[in-house]
């Protein structure tokens, strides 16, 4: 065997071991891949080679062979430029990296520039021998080989990936604040209790008026743990680049954070960040429409309702005082109805006493809109009436709903639908009979060969649009049922309101859309389900029932018949 004696060479052991070579089922492959057994073949072959003294031994456990970003490798190089190490053993290509261009500029290039060794045992490779012609084919050969298998693990563990995301499995290493995974299954998520209610606590404090900053005070006062700290606590690893002091504390944007996010309603989305490949660690946020999102998930731990009121709180101008921990009862609800800016809370003191009332915010900065003044307490009061008397006008109509029902409507839509159904149904039937005539007729020849495979083509397709037609209109009728179901329940959202003595932020962000302030005399409200409840009083002289809004707004209805 030929050795070279007359220099000592100074060796660093290099093994790696990536994920994926981690998560391989097969017993053998592991074992021969495993970090223990790497390192016993090396020193196995170094033993009888008095030209080489092992000075170092560095592992990259869990690391990708797709680039050479790896701690040890990178210590080992700072060896190299240092003068300690002039000589790497791997146990075979594949270990030292599985990229192509840089494993080649390493190997090729930049060791023989620093007059360092490289060996590969499996491969039979040492540089001190000199290269070869083989060699000179192999070795970028199998460095390709190496290169495109990484890239056949990364397309393989992609679409694992993106059917488990399809199928509504949480693929995330960490799942949202509020939420953990299940102890039998890894993949699905189940309410964290104590998480959990502190996320259904920043979203009553939100709707009860607080700002991001308030409630993120709040929850540092109790001494609540923030979602970095709570994961510690928990014994998870988890890492962040957000984290400023020794103890991570809660903030706005912490805050705003959970309360956009729709897993806690139930909505698993996934799948927004992606990188362009194996190679570039990089990651860009993909396209909204390329996101998997799977509705109804898991359990909610926030109402759809709650959610829709909050994500339109956040989309408000709502800034508080810098001495108040709430908005004003009105914030952002109220605007100025010639410009649609909102109106600005003003106090005035006026002979030691204060007076407190509403301005256009136009008007306040920079006087191109009249000021629309009225006063807070007439503001809220006329507001109060009119939503009281909104709220006698809803139940009302449920009392007449209740009375004639809206069964008659359901059935007639259903019965179109089953109508359908049925021609459908017939059509699909007929298109079988046929195709088992032609086969007779073909037999007998009634029908030749030719035409017969050209017309089964043609009712086979005719009989694949007809069954795709029968699952769209199974579908549609599946949602008019569920629509029947839920069409009215808005109504609901009132009439818990309807002993109402007095307004507050719930209520107010609740049930109101939008109040615009003409002047001191007049305003106009937009009530939420305001659409409905117009569709609804649409709907109701069809079934019989008449009605009319007085100058008072009281709703006047007048059954005509039972339909």
């Amino acid at each position: 065997m030929y050795q070279n004696i007359n220099k000592i060479y100074h060796a660093a052991i290099y093994v790696r071991l990536s994920k994926e070579d981690g998560d391989i089922s097969s017993s053998a492959k592991l074992e021969s891949n495993s970090i223990s057994n790497q390192k016993a073949l090396i020193l196995d072959f170094l033993k009888d080679k008095k030209d080489i003294e092992v000075v170092s031994v560095r592992v990259d456990d869990g690391y990708s062979g797709s680039n050479f970003d790896r701690p040890a490798f990178q210590a080992m190089l700072e060896d190299i430029r240092r003068g300690i190490v002039d000589c790497v053993v791997v146990k075979d290509l594949s270990r030292f990296g599985r990229e192509y261009i840089d494993s080649g500029k390493y190997i090729e290039r930049l060791f023989p520039a620093l007059g360092v060794r490289f060996i590969a045992i499996n491969d039979n490779y040492d540089s001190l021998k000199g290269k070869n012609q083989a060699d000179e084919i192999i070795i970028p050969f199998k460095n390709l080989i190496n290169d495109a298998y990484c890239r056949d693990i990364s397309i393989k563990i992609r679409s694992n990936l993106e059917i488990k995301r399809k199928k509504g499995e949480c693929v995330t290493p960490f799942v949202a604040f509020g939420y953990r995974k299940t102890k039998t299954d890894k993949h699905k998520l189940e309410i964290d209790p104590s998480a959990g209610s502190v996320v259904q606590d920043i979203f009553k404090m939100k709707l009860q008026g607080m700002s991001q900053d308030a409630i993120a005070n709040r929850l540092n006062e109790l001494g609540i743990l923030s979602p970095f700290e709570y994961k510690i606590s928990s014994g998870s690893h988890y890492e962040t680049g957000f984290r400023q002091k020794e103890q991570a504390l809660w903030s706005s944007v912490t805050v705003r954070r959970i309360l956009e996010n729709e897993v806690y309603i139930g909505n698993l989305v996934q799948g927004k960040r992606t990188t362009p490949n194996h190679k570039v660690k990089q990651t860009y946020v993909k396209p909204e429409d390329d996101w998997i999102r799977i509705e109804k998930n898991h359990e909610p731990l926030v109402s759809d309702r709650d959610f829709e009121i909050v994500q339109r709180l956040l989309g408000m101008d709502t800034r508080t005082s810098p001495d108040q921990k709430q908005v004003y009862l009105l914030s952002g609800i109220a605007v100025c109805a010639d410009c649609g800016a909102p109106m600005t809370r003003k106090v005035s003191t006026v002979a030691g006493k204060k007076y407190a009332y509403y301005l256009c915010s136009t008007n306040k900065e920079t006087k191109r809109c009249s000021s629309h003044r009225i006063p807070e307490k007439d503001l809220e009061d006329a507001v109060l009436v009119m939503l009281k008397q909104h709220i006698q006008n809803i139940l009302h109509l449920k009392r007449v709903l209740g009375f004639i029902g809206t069964v008659p409507f359901q059935e007639i839509n259903m019965k179109k639908l089953q109508d359908r159904l049925e021609k459908k149904k017939q059509e699909t039937e007929r298109c079988k009979e046929l195709r088992m005539m032609l086969y007779s007729d073909m037999k007998e020849g009634i029908v030749s060969k030719e035409d017969y495979v050209e017309l089964h083509a043609a009712y086979g397709k005719r009989l694949r649009n007809a069954e795709e037609n029968i699952r769209a209109i199974q579908k549609e009728m599946n949602s008019e049922l569920e629509k029947a179901d839920k069409s009215n329940t808005w109504l609901d959202y009132f009439v818990k309101y309807q002993d109402i003595e007095e307004l507050s932020r719930t209520v107010v962000v609740e049930l109101i859309r939008q109040i615009r302030v003409y002047d001191k005399k007049n305003i106009e409200i937009t009530f939420d389900f305001d659409d409905c409840y117009q569709t609804l009083l649409n709907q109701l002289p069809a079934m019989g029932v008449d009605t009319v809004i007085d100058d008072d707004n009281n709703l006047q209805v007048k059954v005509k018949e039972v339909v």
